[in-house]
């Protein structure tokens, strides 16, 4: 996994939004962001913000029930927050995505640590205050 880099503070959804939006224009095909926080952090906004910065027009939401939301073959958001097993991950076919060209945006990655790509880029949102977050990249 690559190291964190810099700090960013967000004040609201839309801050964040506006962030991921930067952000995505450092990733390129291939890539894949582990976005690393607890419920209610921020992940999908910042999703939400790189699927707009990638030139994405769909609704991104969250893909608990569903593992992984495909946009346009160019963006893969998955939630492993149900994934049992690597075994399980590997079995409903969600490492053939990291080999898609595409970038990869995974939620609860713990869950499937060892299936992950070596390279895999970090973003960790964590609550600081009265509705503002922290998020290291």
């Amino acid at each position: 996994m690559k190291p964190y880099m810099a700090v960013f503070y967000s004040r609201s959804a839309e801050e964040t939004i506006a962030w991921a939006k930067d952000y995505a224009k450092t990733l390129k095909p291939g890539d894949t962001v582990l976005l690393i926080g607890g419920m209610g952090a921020g992940k999908t906004m910042v999703a939400k913000g790189i699927a707009a910065g990638m030139g994405i027009t769909d609704e991104v939401t969250s893909p608990t029930y569903a593992y992984v939301n495909e946009y346009g073959g160019r963006l893969f958001h998955f939630d492993c927050y149900r994934v049992e097993s690597e075994a399980q991950a590997y079995g409903l076919g969600l490492c053939d995505y990291f080999d898609r060209g595409g970038v990869c945006l995974v939620e609860w990655s713990e869950n499937i640590k060892g299936l992950l790509p070596a390279d895999a880029k970090k973003i960790a949102i964590s609550g600081e205050g009265e509705g503002v977050r922290e998020i290291v990249f």
